[in-house]
Protein backbone atom coordinates (compact mmCIF):
# COMPACT_ATOMS: atom_id res chain seq x y z
CA UNK A 1 0.00 0.00 0.00
CA UNK A 2 1.15 3.71 -0.91
CA UNK A 3 2.62 5.29 2.72
CA UNK A 4 -0.45 7.75 2.05
CA UNK A 5 -3.22 5.60 0.96
CA UNK A 6 -6.49 6.84 1.96
CA UNK A 7 -5.29 10.72 3.21
CA UNK A 8 -6.56 13.66 2.22
CA UNK A 9 -4.06 16.57 1.31
CA UNK A 10 -4.56 19.90 0.57
CA UNK A 11 -1.86 22.04 -1.88
CA UNK A 12 -2.40 25.71 -2.11
CA UNK A 13 -0.23 27.20 -5.19
CA UNK A 14 -0.88 24.18 -7.03
CA UNK A 15 -0.95 25.22 -10.39
CA UNK A 16 3.10 25.41 -11.22
CA UNK A 17 6.17 25.43 -9.83
CA UNK A 18 6.85 23.75 -6.16
CA UNK A 19 2.86 23.48 -5.49
CA UNK A 20 2.08 21.85 -8.63
CA UNK A 21 5.18 19.30 -8.04
CA UNK A 22 4.20 18.69 -4.49
CA UNK A 23 1.32 17.90 -5.29
CA UNK A 24 2.28 15.21 -8.11
CA UNK A 25 4.61 13.28 -5.52
CA UNK A 26 1.60 13.21 -3.12
CA UNK A 27 -0.56 11.99 -5.33
CA UNK A 28 1.48 10.10 -6.26
CA UNK A 29 2.01 8.32 -2.77
CA UNK A 30 -1.35 7.78 -2.72
CA UNK A 31 -2.87 11.21 -0.93
CA UNK A 32 -5.92 12.03 -3.06
CA UNK A 33 -4.89 15.88 -3.47
CA UNK A 34 -7.24 18.87 -3.29
CA UNK A 35 -5.47 21.77 -5.56
CA UNK A 36 -6.23 25.57 -4.99
CA UNK A 37 -4.67 28.34 -7.01
CA UNK A 38 -5.71 31.47 -9.25
CA UNK A 39 -6.08 29.78 -12.91
CA UNK A 40 -8.15 26.80 -13.32
CA UNK A 41 -6.26 25.85 -16.35
CA UNK A 42 -2.95 25.89 -14.03
CA UNK A 43 -4.95 22.92 -11.62
CA UNK A 44 -6.28 21.08 -14.99
CA UNK A 45 -2.21 20.76 -16.18
CA UNK A 46 -1.11 19.58 -12.68
CA UNK A 47 -4.12 17.07 -12.46
CA UNK A 48 -3.06 16.12 -15.94
CA UNK A 49 0.38 15.61 -14.59
CA UNK A 50 -0.92 14.08 -11.58
CA UNK A 51 -2.94 11.00 -13.62
CA UNK A 52 0.05 10.92 -15.75
CA UNK A 53 2.29 9.80 -12.99
CA UNK A 54 -0.46 7.12 -11.64
CA UNK A 55 -2.25 9.27 -9.03
CA UNK A 56 -6.33 9.98 -8.28
CA UNK A 57 -7.56 12.35 -10.30
CA UNK A 58 -7.36 15.51 -7.65
CA UNK A 59 -10.07 17.93 -6.90
CA UNK A 60 -9.39 21.70 -8.23
CA UNK A 61 -10.36 25.25 -6.60
CA UNK A 62 -9.68 27.94 -8.21
CA UNK A 63 -9.39 30.43 -5.69
CA UNK A 64 -7.45 33.76 -5.66
CA UNK A 65 -6.25 34.14 -2.03
CA UNK A 66 -5.30 38.06 -2.86
CA UNK A 67 -8.77 38.65 -3.75
CA UNK A 68 -11.16 36.00 -2.29
CA UNK A 69 -13.37 36.75 0.98
CA UNK A 70 -12.74 35.54 4.16
CA UNK A 71 -15.63 33.38 4.84
CA UNK A 72 -14.39 31.85 0.98
CA UNK A 73 -11.33 30.71 2.42
CA UNK A 74 -12.78 29.84 6.17
CA UNK A 75 -15.04 27.23 4.52
CA UNK A 76 -12.14 25.57 2.88
CA UNK A 77 -11.70 23.12 5.60
CA UNK A 78 -15.30 22.34 6.60
CA UNK A 79 -16.05 21.49 2.72
CA UNK A 80 -13.34 19.62 2.18
CA UNK A 81 -14.23 17.21 5.29
CA UNK A 82 -17.79 17.31 4.39
CA UNK A 83 -16.68 15.60 1.03
CA UNK A 84 -13.59 13.43 1.98
CA UNK A 85 -14.37 13.05 5.81
CA UNK A 86 -10.98 14.32 6.59
CA UNK A 87 -8.60 16.14 6.02
CA UNK A 88 -4.86 14.80 6.99
CA UNK A 89 -2.33 17.29 4.95
CA UNK A 90 -1.73 20.76 4.17
CA UNK A 91 0.90 21.84 2.31
CA UNK A 92 0.50 25.91 2.00
CA UNK A 93 3.07 26.96 -1.30
CA UNK A 94 0.90 29.68 -2.17
CA UNK A 95 2.95 32.84 -2.64
CA UNK A 96 3.68 36.26 -4.18
CA UNK A 97 7.01 38.22 -4.99
CA UNK A 98 5.14 41.47 -5.26
CA UNK A 99 7.99 44.01 -5.87
CA UNK A 100 11.44 44.33 -5.38
CA UNK A 101 12.09 47.91 -3.95
CA UNK A 102 13.18 49.97 -1.08
CA UNK A 103 11.47 49.82 1.80
CA UNK A 104 10.55 53.62 1.66
CA UNK A 105 8.99 52.81 -1.87
CA UNK A 106 6.79 50.07 -1.33
CA UNK A 107 3.73 51.29 -2.32
CA UNK A 108 0.35 50.79 -0.21
CA UNK A 109 -1.42 48.12 -3.04
CA UNK A 110 1.68 46.24 -3.82
CA UNK A 111 1.91 45.86 0.59
CA UNK A 112 -1.67 45.30 0.92
CA UNK A 113 -1.70 42.34 -1.83
CA UNK A 114 1.69 41.19 0.06
CA UNK A 115 -0.05 40.92 3.27
CA UNK A 116 -2.86 38.83 1.66
CA UNK A 117 -1.26 36.51 0.14
CA UNK A 118 1.83 36.04 2.36
CA UNK A 119 0.04 36.40 5.82
CA UNK A 120 -3.23 36.26 5.46
CA UNK A 121 -4.17 33.39 3.46
CA UNK A 122 -1.91 31.69 5.86
CA UNK A 123 -4.00 32.52 8.60
CA UNK A 124 -6.96 31.72 7.04
CA UNK A 125 -5.37 28.19 5.89
CA UNK A 126 -4.07 27.36 9.81
CA UNK A 127 -7.91 28.66 10.98
CA UNK A 128 -9.75 26.63 8.13
CA UNK A 129 -7.70 23.56 8.59
CA UNK A 130 -6.49 23.40 12.04
CA UNK A 131 -9.57 21.31 13.72
CA UNK A 132 -9.63 18.50 10.72
CA UNK A 133 -5.65 17.94 11.12
CA UNK A 134 -5.74 17.84 14.71
CA UNK A 135 -8.52 15.01 14.03
CA UNK A 136 -6.51 12.95 11.92
CA UNK A 137 -4.87 10.38 12.74
CA UNK A 138 -1.36 11.58 11.85
CA UNK A 139 -1.86 15.14 10.46
CA UNK A 140 0.94 16.97 9.07
CA UNK A 141 1.24 20.57 7.82
CA UNK A 142 4.15 22.15 5.64
CA UNK A 143 4.66 25.65 5.05
CA UNK A 144 7.49 26.83 2.83
CA UNK A 145 9.34 29.89 3.63
CA UNK A 146 12.75 31.71 2.42
CA UNK A 147 16.25 31.85 3.61
CA UNK A 148 15.84 35.64 3.29
CA UNK A 149 14.13 35.48 6.48
CA UNK A 150 17.35 34.57 7.98
CA UNK A 151 19.53 36.75 6.03
CA UNK A 152 17.73 39.72 4.88
CA UNK A 153 18.50 41.23 1.52
CA UNK A 154 17.96 44.75 0.02
CA UNK A 155 14.77 45.31 -1.91
CA UNK A 156 13.48 41.92 -0.71
CA UNK A 157 11.99 43.72 2.44
CA UNK A 158 8.10 43.44 1.08
CA UNK A 159 8.55 39.39 0.46
CA UNK A 160 10.75 38.90 3.45
CA UNK A 161 8.79 40.43 5.78
CA UNK A 162 5.61 38.35 4.24
CA UNK A 163 7.73 35.21 5.25
CA UNK A 164 8.87 36.16 8.13
CA UNK A 165 5.88 36.33 9.38
CA UNK A 166 4.15 33.55 8.09
CA UNK A 167 7.35 31.62 9.75
CA UNK A 168 6.78 33.52 12.95
CA UNK A 169 3.39 32.25 12.70
CA UNK A 170 3.73 28.67 11.80
CA UNK A 171 6.39 28.37 14.41
CA UNK A 172 3.87 29.43 17.17
CA UNK A 173 1.11 27.31 15.54
CA UNK A 174 3.69 23.90 16.21
CA UNK A 175 3.98 25.04 20.11
CA UNK A 176 0.35 25.08 20.02
CA UNK A 177 -0.09 21.96 18.93
CA UNK A 178 2.77 20.13 20.31
CA UNK A 179 0.69 17.63 22.28
CA UNK A 180 -1.17 16.61 19.55
CA UNK A 181 -0.96 14.13 16.73
CA UNK A 182 -0.71 17.16 14.39
CA UNK A 183 3.05 18.14 13.16
CA UNK A 184 3.73 21.71 11.97
CA UNK A 185 6.73 22.34 9.91
CA UNK A 186 8.42 24.94 7.27
CA UNK A 187 9.95 23.94 4.32
CA UNK A 188 12.57 25.79 2.76
CA UNK A 189 13.59 24.89 -0.80
CA UNK A 190 16.42 27.22 -1.38
CA UNK A 191 16.84 28.55 -4.93
CA UNK A 192 14.38 26.69 -7.47
CA UNK A 193 13.63 27.50 -11.02
CA UNK A 194 10.05 28.69 -10.38
CA UNK A 195 8.14 31.76 -11.73
CA UNK A 196 8.77 33.78 -8.62
CA UNK A 197 12.37 32.96 -9.11
CA UNK A 198 12.25 33.88 -12.81
CA UNK A 199 10.93 36.92 -11.98
CA UNK A 200 12.81 38.29 -9.06
CA UNK A 201 16.55 37.19 -11.26
CA UNK A 202 15.79 37.30 -14.72
CA UNK A 203 19.42 37.11 -15.65
CA UNK A 204 19.50 33.26 -14.11
CA UNK A 205 19.46 30.62 -15.99
CA UNK A 206 16.79 28.28 -14.75
CA UNK A 207 18.98 25.13 -15.95
CA UNK A 208 21.50 25.84 -13.22
CA UNK A 209 18.86 25.51 -9.87
CA UNK A 210 17.16 22.80 -8.87
CA UNK A 211 13.90 22.11 -10.45
CA UNK A 212 10.43 21.93 -8.61
CA UNK A 213 10.35 17.97 -9.00
CA UNK A 214 13.59 17.92 -7.66
CA UNK A 215 12.72 19.45 -4.15
CA UNK A 216 9.29 18.01 -4.40
CA UNK A 217 9.90 14.17 -2.64
CA UNK A 218 11.61 16.11 0.57
CA UNK A 219 8.51 18.63 1.08
CA UNK A 220 6.07 15.00 0.52
CA UNK A 221 8.41 13.67 3.34
CA UNK A 222 7.42 16.01 5.59
CA UNK A 223 3.51 15.06 5.29
CA UNK A 224 4.37 11.43 5.77
CA UNK A 225 2.93 9.85 9.87
CA UNK A 226 6.47 9.03 10.43
CA UNK A 227 7.71 12.02 10.08
CA UNK A 228 8.07 13.20 14.18
CA UNK A 229 9.59 16.70 14.04
CA UNK A 230 7.56 19.99 14.92
CA UNK A 231 8.36 23.33 14.73
CA UNK A 232 11.17 22.88 12.77
CA UNK A 233 12.29 25.17 9.91
CA UNK A 234 13.82 22.52 7.57
CA UNK A 235 16.66 23.12 4.72
CA UNK A 236 16.06 21.32 1.72
CA UNK A 237 18.42 19.99 -0.65
CA UNK A 238 17.47 18.44 -4.22
CA UNK A 239 17.94 14.99 -4.25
Amino acid sequence: MNALQGSVALITGASRGIGAAVAVELARLGAQCVLTARTQGGLEETDDAIRAAGGQGATLLPLDLARAKGEELDMIGPSIVQRFGRLDILVHAAGVLAKLTPVAHIMPRDFEEAVAVNIAALWRMIRTCDPPLRAAPAGRAVLLTDGVVAAPHAYWGLYGFGKAAGEHLGRTWAAEVASTRLRVNLADPGPVATGLRGTAMPGENPATLAQPADVAPAIAALCLPEETRNGAVVRLRAR
